[in-house]
Parts: structure tokens; C-alpha cells; sequence
């Protein structure tokens, strides 16, 4: 396997936001949004974000259901899947809950330059992995391929989501959409601007698309030109 099936997931305002520019998280989705997404969680075996998601939101990145979690032990698989970021300049905290919470095994990618100090500072928290300089997603993947991650769910944030689209290293994008727009130009984005392959000539397939609540999810499949997607898909 060269690289794990790659699921991009996040939720987002009508015009494209994915919080606003006030301290506080904004939140776009529900309960039922919340349930599904730890359902998705639940079915894979690697959850990645950014460090900029990291330090921002401290997020767990946990099966939050014991029920799950019980039927992923009884498969003979760890409670949660595996964490996984990428960082460039290493700043990242050890007391930070991706650390600290769960049993899940974390995974930190970083640049080359960023490497030493990084690993000394986080110790036993997290494997600290030479991802190249710049960190090369390529790189990353066929890593966590070698590791029995056959299933990767990318959670963002945006500059996660482009460059992984940018690169064409994205299988699935389930987007869920909120009812209401932000319209703050200080705001961050699901995507930044630029060139993408999965343009006007190379439109994604719709799967799937489901109220939940006051929310629409919106999945599609992304095929490479001539190329199958890796398994997994389902």
C-alpha cells in the first residue's frame, strides 16, 4: 500500500468559513453532525490536523462514544486511532490534551530543522518523525502506510485541507454545512486560494448528501484521472 485512503472532513458556514475572528470557537454543526463525525472517527485508523489546530483548538481527537470504542477493542484494534500532526517550526505543547488525553498513539511530522529540539521537549509524548524540509505529505503518507494506516481522516485546518487537495492526495471530502454565513475577511477558510486539480474539468462525485439537523452533509469522491482511488472507500 502506498499511502492510506485519505478522508477530508469539516464543517463550514455557507460562505466557506470555518470559525470567525473572536476568541471564542465558533461552532457550525450539532449533536447529530457531532455523532456521525465520531462515527467516522471511529472507522479509521489515524486522525491528522495541523499544529496551527493544535495550539488553537487543543483539540482530544478521541472516540467519544464507549460504545465504539468497545466494538474497535473487540476487533482487536486500540480504543481510538492513532493521532497525527505536522508541524514546520516544532512549536508544539507536551500539556496539550492531543497529548495527554487517551491512549491512541501521536505522531508529530515535522521538518527537518525542527526535529531535534522538538523531540527533546516532547519526550515520551509522541514519536517525532524527520518529515522533510518542507514537511513532504507524500513523504508522510507512504510513513504512515508502512505503519498499518490504511484509513486516514485529515480533520484540518485549512492550510491542512489545501495542500492536500493542491496535491491530489485526497480520496473523500465530507463537508458539513452550517445554515448561516460568517462574512469576516479576518477569518479562516476551509481552503485557501490557488490552483487546484479538482477543478471545472475534473468535477468530484457526489456520494451522498444528508440533513442532519439544521446541517447538510456533503460527501463526494475525488477519482485521480486515470488512476483508481486506493481501497477503502466506503
Amino acid at each position: 500500500m502506498e499511502r492510506p485512503y485519505v478522508l477530508l472532513s469539516c464543517a463550514m458556514s455557507v460562505d466557506g468559513y470555518i470559525d470567525d475572528s473572536t476568541p471564542e470557537r465558533l461552532l457550525l454543526s450539532g449533536d447529530e453532525d457531532f455523532d456521525r463525525v465520531d462515527e467516522v472517527r471511529a472507522g479509521c485508523d489515524a486522525i491528522l490536523v495541523g499544529a496551527g489546530t493544535v495550539r488553537r483548538d487543543d483539540p482530544r481527537l478521541l472516540v467519544r462514544s464507549p460504545q465504539r470504542r468497545r466494538a474497535r477493542v473487540a476487533r482487536g484494534l486500540p480504543a481510538c486511532p492513532a493521532k497525527v500532526t505536522l508541524t514546520a517550526t516544532g512549536d508544539l505543547d507536551p500539556a496539550g490534551r492531543f497529548f495527554t488525553a487517551g491512549d491512541a498513539e501521536k505522531i508529530v511530522y515535522a521538518a527537518s530543522g525542527a526535529v531535534e529540539k522538538l523531540a527533546a521537549r516532547l519526550g515520551t509524548a509522541a514519536e517525532v518523525i524527520d518529515a522533510g524540509d518542507p514537511v513532504d505529505l507524500r513523504r508522510v503518507l507512504r510513513d504512515l502506510a508502512g505503519r498499518g494506516i490504511g484509513r486516514l481522516m485529515v480533520e484540518g485546518g485549512g492550510a491542512v485541507h489545501t495542500r492536500f487537495l493542491r496535491e491530489d492526495l485526497a480520496d473523500e471530502l465530507q463537508l458539513a454545512v452550517a445554515p448561516f454565513l460568517v462574512g469576516d475577511p479576518a477569518a479562516p477558510r476551509f481552503v485557501r486560494g490557488g490552483p487546484f486539480p479538482q477543478g471545472p474539468g475534473r468535477r468530484m462525485e457526489l456520494a451522498e448528501a444528508r440533513p442532519l439537523g439544521d446541517v447538510v452533509l456533503l460527501r463526494y469522491l475525488i477519482r485521480p484521472d486515470g488512476a483508481p482511488r486506493p481501497g477503502g472507500g466506503r
